[in-house]
């Protein structure tokens, strides 16, 4: 799994049920809420700033995950992506990364396509049997509960930038 982890150049996040914990909120007038974690947040960020590029590949659209991409600096955003696959192609020929280069964290059947094909897949526990199956590898923490800041971590240390990220906060 750490030599997995050593190539990931970008890795790509589903959104409800990997960001968030898979609720969906609506208010009486149809607008919807997503509650994101912030220690995620800051550690897309700090993953970011370690030299990884960060994408979106999600199935549904929402205005909320635009500002949350924009607010965490994540250029690369596929929203409606209904063939999650045909999506990740597209990511590819736009950053010119080869699938050996990715990595790419799902929670369902929809992401099996792509978890197949990056060098490092990542699951949520809430997901499927099948789909922790084909995972090289499963959070311990939950679904926007800490599962995306613990796999930018473990990238960040498989690739040796962790301590460099961490080191202003120990000052």
């Amino acid at each position: 799994m750490q030599e997995r982890a050593q190539a990931v150049r970008l890795m790509i996040f589903d959104v409800d049920g990997v960001m968030t914990d898979g609720s969906l909120y609506y208010t009486d007038d149809g607008q919807e809420l997503k509650a994101f974690n912030s220690l995620d947040g800051h550690g897309l960020k700090m993953l970011r700033q370690s030299g990884v590029q960060l994408a979106i590949i999600t199935g549904r659209r929402s205005r909320l995950v635009e500002h949350r991409a924009a607010n965490l600096g994540i250029d690369h955003l596929y929203q409606g992506a209904h063939d999650k696959l045909a999506t990740f192609g597209e990511l590819l020929a736009a950053t010119g990364f080869s699938a050996e280069q990715c990595g790419y964290m799902g929670d369902d059947l929809v992401d099996l396509p792509v978890m197949r094909r990056v060098a490092f897949a990542v699951a949520v526990p809430e997901s499927p049997d099948l789909v922790r199956h084909h995972a090289h590898y499963v959070t311990g923490a939950g679904a926007g509960r800490g599962a995306v800041r613990e796999v930018c971590e473990l990238l960040m240390q498989s690739q040796g930038t962790f301590e460099a990220q961490v080191a202003p906060y120990l000052r």
